[in-house]
């Protein structure tokens, strides 16, 4: 997921821990599957808190050498997330990547050498293999970000193989960037048609239109933006097969024009701490405030959830998906 950044927050120097426990409306929504995601350092009592509401966990995870060829087996703290899940009844899932931690950010060129050619692949997959079946893992999740159009042949190859190689049983899915045109997804590296035949699940990352680069203020995932998205999404890919993704946070624009992401109990407590006043952007289905030094709040918390539940029961997807544990309300049936 559009993940992994510095857990900082602008204002003064503020920095607010904890989980927000919002109650969520009951609705013929709420049956619809949840899965959360969880970063392998997070406590694993966050998993515990959202249980009674969630199918599935997936767990961040595992990423690809600079060079693509090759990635690590899960670590203790990835194994740790998998056996809290399993001992709740939750299925768990293992994302694959390619964050660079000495980028900071996704690492396109990483994921097109391995893409690009059948050695890569092929050690990826068998090492993903091999994890599953001893670990037991109960899917893989691809979560390879930033991609090009270059990268759309091998993207889907390493879903087929990947596929072809767990163990019976075992399922693939794959996360998806949101976007607003068939030519975006295209830019994307995605071919929707052949990827929608190729795995069991294709999460749509409706989130991060305003956040990271130079977008400026803005909601995290605007309702009618997830749409627009999700409606283009369906068009190639069986409904039965999509999750909605949804974010659990938010950002902070300071008036320097510096970004940073906020948990959504940190957004209140900046929101508390300033004396400002917060406002639920009903069109956007996300809360806003302006702090007293200039500083803009977008967030997504449980309200902004039960929104999107609505809009996922209303299109026909199989569930929601969020992200994370780590920074979102605790989720409640």
């Amino acid at each position: 997921m559009s993940k992994k950044r510095v857990r900082a927050v602008v204002a003064g120097g503020l920095l607010a821990v904890g989980m927000g426990v919002v109650a969520l409306p009951a609705s013929d929504a709420a049956t619809l599957p949840v899965t959360a995601y969880q970063e392998e350092g997070d406590a694993t009592s966050l998993i515990d808190a959202s249980s009674t509401a969630l199918s599935r966990v997936g767990v961040d995870g595992v990423n690809i050498n600079s060079e693509g060829t090759q990635v690590t087996s899960p670590d203790s703290g990835a194994r740790a997330q998998l056996a809290a899940a399993h001992s709740l009844g939750l299925s768990a899932d293992l994302l694959i990547g390619n964050y660079s931690e000495s980028l900071q950010d996704f690492d396109e060129a990483a994921a097109h050498r391995m893409l690009s050619g059948t050695a890569g692949i092929d050690a990826v997959v068998s090492t993903l293999s091999d994890a599953v079946g001893s670990q037991g893992w109960d899917a893989v999740t691809i979560d390879l970000e930033s991609l090009q159009a270059r990268d759309t042949a091998g993207l889907t190859r390493f879903a087929a193989a990947l596929k072809k190689a767990l163990p019976a049983g075992k399922t693939v899915g794959i996360d998806i960037t949101a976007c607003t045109s068939p030519d975006e997804f295209a830019q994307n590296g995605y071919d929707l048609s052949a990827l929608g035949r190729t795995v069991d699940t294709v999460t749509l990352m409706a989130y991060d239109e305003h956040g990271w680069g130079d977008s400026g203020p803005g909601p995290v995932g605007e309702l009618s933006w997830q749409e627009k998205s999700l409606d283009l999404l369906l068009g190639e890919v069986p409904a039965g097969k999509v999750d909605l993704g949804v974010a659990g946070y938010g950002y902070a624009w300071s008036s320097d024009g510096h970004v940073s992401q906020v948990g959504d109990r940190q957004a209140r407590d900046l929101v508390t701490q300033d004396g400002a006043t917060a406002r639920y952007d009903t069109a956007a289905g996300e809360w806003t405030a302006t702090l007293g030094d200039g500083t803009v709040l977008w967030w997504s918390d449980s309200r902004s959830f039960a929104a999107r539940r609505t809009l996922a029961a209303d299109k026909g997807v199989h569930g929601l998906a969020v992200w994370d544990l780590g920074l979102s309300d605790t989720i409640t049936s």
